[in-house]
């Protein structure tokens, strides 16, 4: 593991003054309590409210045409960056906490990471679930996987929950659809044995569909592809809040590894597809066909805008059999996301028990 005195870390008055996480009762650190929504002093139970989002503060949605080198880096607070040499995770965190253990996989294989400028977040949605809450949803998440070995289950830690903010893209766009289709009329048409069979008649249409999507939502980050986040989604963005430093204070945020404009590439493939619905069941309704086919679009994007949000998971790893298995709790609806190891021997056993059950209610329906 580096040596993570090779930062340079500002002093404690200057990052406290920045923050403003000191306790005015009794100088002790204050974080954020997913609990309360509040900050809290665990020394001596001070709490103080976080200003409350209004009309003329919220998250702003800013032109992606204008995005390239013109988005604000500052994140509001003195940084630093941890990457993981083991899976690659860049995490931020505040300038004075220490990071020795990566809250991705679990490896103690960290250090400074380089300091490359990155989008600064707009809006951030705040922690619901408490970790004790997120631990008792993954051991009841657990329980219920009835392959997975029990040594296996014994060695997932509940404890061991890391509050994360995750990155997330989220894209506003008015798409213009230029059509062509093949629609098609039924018909019932007797038979000669006085039985009925459908002839479908075809013509050629044409014409233009429009849609506005709203928040198509991209996670920013390649590292939580297998970690159980994207199982654990949708995330309350209706609870967005814009952006305070103060949010992530006890917690740590992950860097984006999908930039703005990949980001994009990946909203527009999501959109075509829900677009491909959602043009021929207009076909039907224009034309009033029964059925569509050969059906071809262009897209046309306009007005695009996006926002950069933090998320929150509660993530965790364990080690079995030399594999490590990443679990993430959703951090405002407790939902779990993940994969756990599976027993062969398990698997086969609940299969002969299936076998058995399905061949006794043979012999009694016999």
């Amino acid at each position: 593991m580096s040596d993570m005195s090779d930062f340079e870390l500002p002093t404690q008055e200057v990052t406290e003054r920045e923050t403003d996480k000191k306790c005015p009762n009794c100088g002790a650190t204050i974080t954020y309590n997913p609990a309360s929504g509040m900050m809290h002093c665990d020394y001596c139970g001070y709490e103080r409210e976080l200003p409350k989002a209004d009309t003329e503060n919220q998250v702003c949605e800013l032109d992606f045409e204008a995005a390239v080198n013109t988005e604000s880096c500052e994140w509001g607070a003195e940084k630093k960056s941890v990457e993981c040499k083991n899976c690659g995770a860049v995490s931020i965190y505040d300038a004075l906490e220490t990071a020795a253990v990566c809250p991705f996989c679990g490896s103690t294989q960290v250090m400074p990471a380089a300091t490359n400028k990155t989008i600064a977040p707009g809006g951030v949605c705040p922690f619901e679930v408490t970790k004790k809450q997120a631990g008792a949803s993954f051991t009841k998440w657990l329980k219920r996987k009835w392959f997975t070995p029990k040594k296996a289950k014994q060695s997932a830690n509940p404890e061991a929950f890391k509050g994360v903010y995750l990155p997330y893209w989220t894209f506003d766009a008015q798409t213009t659809n230029n059509y062509t289709a093949r629609a098609g009329y039924d018909r019932k048409v007797r038979k000669k044995d006085g039985s009925y069979e459908t002839q479908t008649t075809w013509r050629y249409v044409s014409g233009i569909y429009q849609e506005f999507f709203d928040d198509e939502t991209v996670m920013a980050s390649k590292r939580q592809e297998d970690s159980g986040v994207q199982e654990c989604e949708p995330f309350k963005l209706n609870k967005v809040v814009p952006y305070d430093p103060k949010y992530l204070a006890g917690f740590v945020a992950e860097r984006y590894s999908i930039g703005l404009k990949d980001g994009w590439e990946i909203a527009q493939t999501s959109i075509h597809q829900k677009l491909r619905s959602s043009v021929d069941t207009y076909i039907k309704s224009e034309w009033r066909c029964d059925r569509t086919s050969s059906v071809n679009f262009s897209t046309i994007y306009s007005n695009i805008t996006y926002k950069y949000l933090l998320v929150p998971a509660w993530i965790s790893s364990f080690k079995y059999k030399d594999k490590t298995y990443q679990f993430a709790v959703n951090g405002q609806t407790g939902k779990v996301g993940g994969k756990a190891p599976v027993s062969a021997l398990r698997v086969i056993i609940g299969i002969l028990i299936g076998i058995g059950i399905i061949a006794g209610i043979c012999l009694l329906a016999g």
